[in-house]
C-alpha cells in the first residue's frame, strides 16, 4: 500500500512479480460494502486511470506494464516473466464487480472463510 516493498525489491535487486487487480475502486473496501453493508458505498471510487501504476512502478524503479484485454494480459505477463534483474509491477485492469476471495468476514474466525460461489456450488 506504500511501495516501500518495490523500493526494498529494486534496492536488493530483487526480481519480484506484482500484480494488481486493478477495478478502478478500493476493491476490497467496496466488495466489504456490497457484501456486508447493503451496498452503502462510501469513498471507494478511485478512478480509471488513477493512480497509474505504470509510472508508480517505474518511479520505484521498477517495470510497469497494463493489461486492458485477455490478449494483453498473455503478453504482459510473458514480457513480464521475461524480465529477471528488476521487479516488476502488472497493472490488470479489471471489472469493477470482481471480487476477490478467499475471505473472512469483520468479527469471524479463519475457519468460517468465504469462498466463491461458484466454488460452494452455487450460481450457473
Amino acid at each position: 500500500m506504500t511501495a516501500q516493498e518495490l523500493v526494498t525489491a529494486r534496492s536488493e535487486g530483487i526480481p519480484i512479480k506484482v500484480a494488481i487487480l486493478n477495478n478502478a475502486y478500493l476493491g476490497m473496501v467496496r466488495q466489504w460494502q456490497e457484501m456486508f453493508y447493503e451496498e452503502r458505498y462510501s469513498e471507494v471510487y478511485l478512478s480509471a486511470d488513477l493512480p497509474d501504476y505504470v509510472k508508480w512502478a517505474e518511479a520505484m524503479g521498477c517495470v510497469g506494464l497494463r493489461a486492458r484485454t485477455l490478449k494483453e494480459m498473455h503478453d504482459v505477463i510473458d514480457e513480464a516473466n521475461a524480465i529477471n534483474d528488476v521487479p516488476v509491477v502488472i497493472d490488470f485492469r479489471t471489472d469493477a464487480s470482481e471480487k476477490v476471495f478467499p475471505m473472512v468476514a469483520s468479527g469471524a474466525s479463519n475457519d468460517d472463510i468465504l469462498v466463491h460461489p461458484l466454488q460452494r456450488g452455487e450460481g450457473s
